[in-house]
This record gives structure tokens, sequence and C-alpha cells, in this order.
């Protein structure tokens, strides 16, 4: 058993200020007693403005921002997953990357987001990630000592076969960093997270960005911990802050045993 927490942050462009909230609610975590720390996507920034994107980002290596969250986990001997924030990989291309650090403030393992959220919801709002990311293709698991976690961050919810695939490969939790739109969210958020733990018989937790940002895009929050069997264990409806659920690493075995579906395609 193990305490997981999900952090809840409105994110702006400002990677200081974003780097300030994300540590006080980091370490608010770990006094409440969490052994595993996720925070949303786009916990650095967040912008929509290209040009600034790559001015503010940085490489992985001497990432002011991943150093300090670095000195934070191996200060606390906790893992921290930074559910995204944007890396640079050359002048003009930057990934859209997790990135967890172990107990002793190493990187055990990245991922870049691999479906852009390319969608037009309206005449006023429409989003062509694409543009400003490159699309990662590879699909990432880690070890925990809990067991296996499956990263993914927002969008890729909507791709089963995504989900599907890393629980055949032995996850059982995912990690779902999202800066869903409060658009999307209001129809979609609650039954795709839990969708994917039903199907796969995994945990799910799934960090958000909530409320209006500094641009006025209005992110959806309701960052949620589900069990296996698509059980809400706790929920952040709206405002900054974290939640903490208790964590059976034996249960989606248990249900895999008793519904063996993974075992067929």
């Amino acid at each position: 058993m193990f305490n997981v927490s999900c952090i809840q942050l409105t994110s702006d462009n400002n990677v200081f200020s974003n780097l300030e909230k994300t540590t006080d609610l980091i370490i608010g975590s770990i006094k409440k007693k969490a052994d595993l720390i996720i925070t949303p996507e786009n916990t650095s920034l967040f912008t929509f403005d290209h040009s600034e994107l790559l001015e503010k980002a940085e490489e992985m290596n001497n990432n002011f921002f991943l150093e300090s969250v670095s000195r934070i986990s191996k200060s606390y001997k906790k893992w921290i997953l930074i559910g995204s924030l944007p890396i640079k990989l050359s002048k003009k291309l930057l990934a859209n990357r997790s990135v967890l650090f172990n107990p002793n403030g190493r990187i055990a393992n990245y991922y870049d987001k691999i479906h852009m959220f390319d969608v037009k919801l309206s005449n006023k709002e429409k989003y062509e990630e694409s543009k400003k990311f490159l699309a990662g293709k590879k699909k990432v698991l880690t070890k925990l000592p809990w067991g296996l976690l499956g990263f993914t961050i927002c969008y890729d919810v909507r791709f089963p076969n995504l989900y599907r695939e890393l629980a055949k490969k032995g996850a059982i939790f995912m990690s779902v960093p999202s800066a869903f739109t409060k658009t999307t969210g209001e129809k979609h958020w609650h039954t795709l997270l839990k969708a994917r733990a039903i199907e796969n018989f995994s945990y799910i937790f799934a960090a958000a960005q909530t409320g209006r940002h500094y641009n006025d895009r209005l992110t959806y929050g309701h960052s949620l911990i589900i069990s296996p069997d698509g059980e809400i264990l706790n929920e952040k409806e709206k405002g900054e802050g974290f939640i903490i659920a208790r964590i059976d690493e034996n249960l989606p075995k248990k249900l895999r045993d008793k519904i063996p579906s993974l075992k067929s395609n």
C-alpha cells in the first residue's frame, strides 16, 4: 500500500511563480504522507504563444525547473512526476514531456506526448498542438516500488489502444496529467478516465489544470484518482491544491484474475 497525490494548478506563463506554487503543493502533499506526487500537464509554463514557448523552454540538461524538482525529490526521498513541461529539442522544436524523478533525485524516465491536440471545438475555440510540439513515438513504462506505471498525457486518453498496450505490458497504474478544456471536460472527462480504468483494471492518476488562465483559456480541473474498478477514490473539483488516496497495488491483479479480458485482443 502507498499514497498517491495529484496536484491541481492554474499555471500561467511565469515559470518562476509556477515553480513556487508547484513546490509548495509538492511539499504539502509530502507532509500528508504522499509517496508518489503527480503534477498536471503544462506545470511549468502555460501559453499558446509558440515564440514564448521557444524563448522560455529549456533543454533537459541544465533545466532550472527540473533541477529544482530534483532537489525536492532527493531531499524528501519521494517519487515525483512532473506531468508535463515544454522541453527544447532544438532551436525550433519542442516536446511536451512528462518527467519522473526517483527518490535519489535522478530522472527515472520520461515520456513525450504521442497524440497532439489538434481540434476545432467551435469557430472561436480551436487548438493546434502539432504546430508547437513534436509528437512522441515511444510508449513508456517505469517500474515503481509498487508496480509498473504507464505514462500518458491529456489527449492520449481518447486513444484506448495506447492504454491497452501499456496494460498488456504490465502497467497497473496510468498517469494522465492534463489540461483538459472546460468545454470537453464537462462532456467527457469523467467518462473517459473511468473507461480507461475499468477496461484495463488499472489505477488512473489524473492531475489537472483548472480555472481561468492569464490568456483567458478555461481548463476543467476535477483532478481524479480512480481505482481499477472505476471507483473515484478522490476528486478536486476546482481551485489549486491536491488530493491524496491510499493505493492497493494488489487490486489490479485480483480484478484481472477474475475477469481476464486483457488476455484477449
